[in-house]
C-alpha cells in the first residue's frame, strides 16, 4: 500500500514543450483516483512520471513518504495497464499472468493457484490456456489487468484501459475493474478522457487542461461545485448552459444579471451575494444546468426576476426524457476559450513530421494547418438554452416557452473562468509530505 504526492511537478520536453505545469496533488493510500481531461492535457504524462517511465523536470514525486524522482521503475513496486493491454503474444493467458511470479521466484504451485483464483475473479478462467490473438478486446484487457494485479503491487496504474472497447463492454468492465481494485485495497491511478468512467469509478478525481490542474475532489463535489468554467462544461451531459451577463448591484432590488435582452435578479439574502457584489459592473459567466430550468405554463405566476424565455428551436428524444433547445437571444460562452493558460515564452512548435513534408511536396495542406476542434465538454456556438422535459410535457418546435431558474444551483464564473463564489471541499485532502497543508482543490474565491 502507498500514497502518492506530486509536489509542484513540471514536465518540459525538448524544444520547450510544457506538458505538465506545477501540479500539486495527493493520492491517498487505497484510493481509486482518476485523472480526467481531454487529449493532450498531461494526464498520461503524469501517470508515466509516477511509473518512472518519464523523467520529472521540476518538483518532487513522493511515494509512501519517500522522494522517488530518481527511483528506477523496477524499484517502485508499480504495475501498469496500457490502452491495448500489451500481452506477450507467444504466451497463453495463464503464461502472461504467471510471468511476474516467475520473475520474482514465487513457488510454482502457489503461483498456479493464485493465477486460477484471479482468473475466476476476472471471468477469464475458461480461456486461461488460450493465446491473446484468440481473445476478444475485453478478454485481453482482463488478462492484462490480471497480470498487473497478480504480483500485488503497492500502486496500480491504468492508462485508458477501456478506450478501445465498444460502449457495452466498457460499461461492464468499468464496474468489474472498480470492484476488483477496491477489493484488493491497492492504490489505483486511472487515466481517462471519458467523464462517465471518471464519475462512476472514482473515489476522488482531478481534472486537467493544458497540463494545469483545474480541480480536485469527489465526483459529487466537482459536478455540483466546480472550480472553473472548463470543469463545469467538461463534466456535463447534457451540456451546461454558459451564459454571458453583466452583474449590477441595485439598491432595494438585489444583484441584477443583465443578459442584454433578458434579466435575472439575485436577492440580497442569497448567501453568495457578498461574494458576487465585488463584481459589480463586470462581465460574468452564468452556469445553468438543464435540470435547474423548469418550464412553466404561459401566464403562470412566478417570482419576479426568476424567469427566462425563448422560442423552442429543436427537440431531442432520449427515451426517458426530451431535451429542448430554445433560442433566447442571450450570448453563450465557449468554455474552451475561457481561462486557458498562455503558452510559455520557451514554447517552440515541433518540427514538421514526415507526413507533413509529403503533403507539402504534393501541394496539399499540412495537418497542422487544418483546424482541430478540441473536446471541452459539449460547447455550442448557437445562443440556445438547453433544458429537460418529461416525455408527456414536451412543447412543439416554434412554441414560446418560459423557464423558472433554480438559483440555488446556478454557478458564477469570472472573466478568467474561475468561480467567483466559495468552493466547498472536505478539509483532509492533499496533505503534503513533512507538513500538513490543505490542497484539496484550487481556491478560486
Amino acid at each position: 500500500m502507498t500514497d502518492v504526492v506530486l509536489d509542484g511537478v513540471d514536465k518540459v520536453y525538448p524544444g520547450g514543450v510544457v506538458a505538465v505545469r506545477n501540479v500539486r496533488l495527493k493520492i491517498n493510500d487505497g484510493e481509486l483516483f482518476v485523472l480526467l481531461g481531454p487529449s493532450g492535457c498531461g494526464k498520461s504524462t503524469i501517470l508515466r512520471m509516477i511509473a518512472g517511465l518519464e523523467d520529472i523536470t521540476g518538483g518532487d514525486l513522493w511515494l509512501n513518504g519517500t522522494v522517488a524522482n530518481d527511483l528506477q521503475p523496477r524499484d517502485r513496486n508499480v504495475a501498469m495497464v496500457f490502452q491495448e493491454g500489451a500481452l506477450y503474444p507467444h504466451r497463453t493467458v495463464k503464461g502472461n499472468m504467471m510471468f511476474p511470479l516467475e520473475v520474482s521466484g514465487d513457488d510454482r504451485a502457489e503461483a498456479h493457484a493464485k493465477v486460477h483464483e484471479l482468473a475466476r475473479a476476472l471471468g477469464i478462467n475458461s480461456m486461461i490456456d488460450r493465446l491473446p490473438r484468440t481473445l476478444s478486446g475485453g478478454q485481453r484487457q482482463r488478462a492484462a489487468i490480471g497480470r498487473a494485479l497478480i504480483r500485488e503491487p503497492s500502486l496500480f496504474l491504468m492508462d485508458e484501459p477501456l478506450s478501445s472497447l465498444d460502449a457495452g463492454l466498457r460499461t461492464e468492465l468499468r464496474v468489474e475493474i472498480a470492484a476488483l481494485v477496491r477489493s484488493t485495497g491497492t492504490t489505483t491511478v486511472y487515466v481517462t478522457h471519458d467523464q462517465v468512467e471518471a464519475m462512476t469509478m472514482a473515489d476522488r478525481m482531478a481534472v486537467l487542461r493544458d497540463g494545469v490542474l483545474e480541480d480536485v475532489g469527489t465526483p459529487e463535489q466537482i459536478y455540483e461545485d466546480p472550480a472553473t468554467v472548463f470543469v463545469a462544461a467538461f463534466l456535463s451531459s447534457p451540456p451546461i448552459n454558459l451564459l454571458q451577463a453583466t452583474l449590477w448591484a441595485v439598491e432595494g432590488e438585489g444583484l441584477l444579471l443583465d443578459f442584454g435582452q433578458q434579466r435575472l435578479t439575485i436577492p440580497w439574502n442569497d448567501p453568495r451575494a457578498s461574494s458576487l457584489i465585488s463584481h459589480h459592473g463586470q462581465a460574468v459567466t452564468v452556469g445553468i444546468r438543464p435540470d435547474t430550468l423548469m418550464p412553466i405554463a404561459p401566464g403562470s405566476p412566478a417570482a419576479s426576476g426568476t424567469v427566462l424565455s425563448g422560442q423552442v428551436r429543436a427537440l431531442e428524444f432520449h427515451g426517458h426524457e426530451w431535451l429542448a433547445y430554445a433560442e433566447t437571444g442571450i450570448t453563450t460562452v465557449d468554455a474552451n476559450e475561457v481561462g486557458r493558460p498562455a503558452a510559455p515564452a520557451s514554447y517552440e512548435p515541433e518540427r514538421p513530421g514526415l507526413l507533413d513534408r509529403v503533403r507539402s511536396m504534393l501541394g496539399r495542406p499540412s495537418q497542422t494547418e487544418e483546424p482541430v476542434e478540441e473536446h471541452a465538454g459539449h460547447h455550442r456556438r448557437r445562443a440556445d438554452l438547453v433544458f429537460r422535459i418529461a416525455p408527456g410535457d414536451r412543447p412543439n418546435r416554434g412554441d414560446r416557452i418560459a423557464l423558472t431558474v433554480d438559483f440555488e444551483r446556478v454557478l458564477f464564473f469570472g472573466a478568467d473562468g474561475k468561480r467567483v463564489t466559495p468552493i466547498h471541499r472536505t478539509p483532509h485532502a492533499n496533505a503534503k509530505p513533512r507538513e500538513v497543508r490543505s490542497h484539496e482543490a484550487p481556491r478560486h474565491q
